[in-house]
């Protein structure tokens, strides 16, 4: 970015695709001479084997319209999670530096300075915590050590996500009653513990798809972990919902749709065609978003599955009332 004034970053942030971890996108702020302040996003490519690449950017981020005071280590907005967040405005400024955005333990860096410049900036001015522990390591253990760090939100990093900290000390028993029900609490202690936050971020896409049609419910007994917690983690890996409900719609239409292509090939077999031709559609619409659970139903399908309400409808409504036109007579 070329300035012709004397200026300084307000705010940096990094995100990652939760989909493909190799794009990256930063908002960068400006804060001018003048006092005015300039927003610039950039969009770069960290390929694994190869050169980091900035590539030409369009105002993605923004046109989500977010705050970007509001947004921290862990925010996800769309597909896209935050991996990096620094605000000069807030204090204190310690914050997480994750492996691939460290200088020193990731020189592919350089290769892209309009990002690289403005981390060297802030870790100038004492920004932020690194791991020196690593510095020695190779760029591709780096990448992959990013995927741990990025899939983890702050800040809690080894604490149980289905109990709440200080459980013992948030059950405050006189020393009788600790005597009484010294048993019982460690029995409820055990029972609440469940699934620690390593075994969590190893939760994958490809766990997730095997439980799309069942309930988030059934899902989180069978993956050993909370409701809330696997709410969490679908958002992480860029799920806003669980596709539940939209995988057992389009079932049940495809369940109609089968029924129909029995009825009319006895009657007409162009109908019958036409009526296979849409459940097949349909099967390959599930197919897609079980691979890709944020996408939404087509608007054909959407309009399919309210005609079939109609209909439905209006069968109960005259079964209904002929019952009552039976009942007339008989009385």
């Amino acid at each position: 970015m070329e300035l012709t004034q004397t200026y300084s970053i307000k705010t940096l942030l990094v995100f990652e695709n939760t989909i493909n971890k190799e794009l990256i996108r930063s908002l960068h702020v400006y804060r001018l001479e003048d006092g005015k302040e300039k927003e610039d996003e950039r969009e770069f490519v960290f390929r694994r084997d190869g050169p980091y690449v900035e590539m030409a950017a369009n105002p993605l981020l923004r046109s989500q319209k977010f705050r970007v005071s509001e947004l921290f280590h862990g925010s996800v907005t769309g597909l896209w999670l935050c991996i990096f967040a620094f605000h000069a405005d807030r204090l204190p400024h310690l914050f997480p530096i994750p492996p691939v955005l460290s200088i020193t333990r990731n020189p592919k860096l350089k290769s892209i300075p309009n990002l690289a410049d403005d981390l060297q900036m802030i870790f100038r001015c004492g920004g932020g915590v690194e791991d020196e522990r690593m510095s020695g390591v190779s760029p591709e253990e780096t990448f992959e050590e990013n995927q741990n760090h990025s899939s983890r939100s702050l800040p809690v990093f080894d604490q149980d996500l289905n109990c709440p900290p200080n459980l013992v000390s948030a059950i405050e028993l006189s020393e009788t009653q600790k005597g009484e029900q010294g048993t019982k609490g460690m029995i409820m202690m055990k029972k609440k513990k469940r699934a620690t936050s390593k075994h969590v971020s190893r939760i994958a896409m490809e766990d997730l798809v095997k439980y799309f049609d069942v309930p988030i419910v059934e899902a989180s007994k069978s993956l050993k972990i909370g409701v809330t917690v696997l709410k969490k983690r679908c958002r992480e890996l860029g799920i806003p919902r669980w596709p539940h409900r939209k995988i057992k719609s389009l079932d049940g239409l495809i369940r109609d749709l089968q029924e129909e292509v029995a009825q009319w090939q006895r009657e007409d077999e162009a109908a019958a065609f036409a009526v296979a031709k849409r459940r097949m559609m349909l099967e390959t619409e599930k197919e897609i978003i079980e691979r890709k659970p944020f996408i939404e139903l087509q608007r054909e399908t959407k309009q399919f599955r309210q005609d079939v309400f109609k209909r439905r409808h209006k069968a109960r409504a005259l079964k209904n009332q002929g019952i009552e036109v039976l009942n007339t007579n008989a009385t």
